[in-house]
């Protein structure tokens, strides 16, 4: 089995994000639908800026939690 911890729970949250992301689509299959529409509409800068604070804002939950 895995021996790292943290290889661990990367995976755990790989497979939450993938719980999370599967409820989505199956509770809200048109509101995804328009969303992923409206992303593939968004210039790429405002994409970017959209990622780099979320994996920020991700990045320091984790740091808090893991205090």
């Amino acid at each position: 089995m895995i021996k790292s911890v943290g290889f661990h729970d990367f995976l755990v949250g790989f497979g939450m994000l993938l719980v999370l992301e599967g409820l989505l689509f199956a509770a809200f299959p048109n509101a995804m639908r328009k969303a992923m529409q409206s992303a593939m509409a968004s210039p790429d800068n405002f994409l970017r800026a959209v990622g780099l604070i979320s994996a920020v804002a991700g990045l320091i939950l984790i740091w808090l939690l893991r205090r």
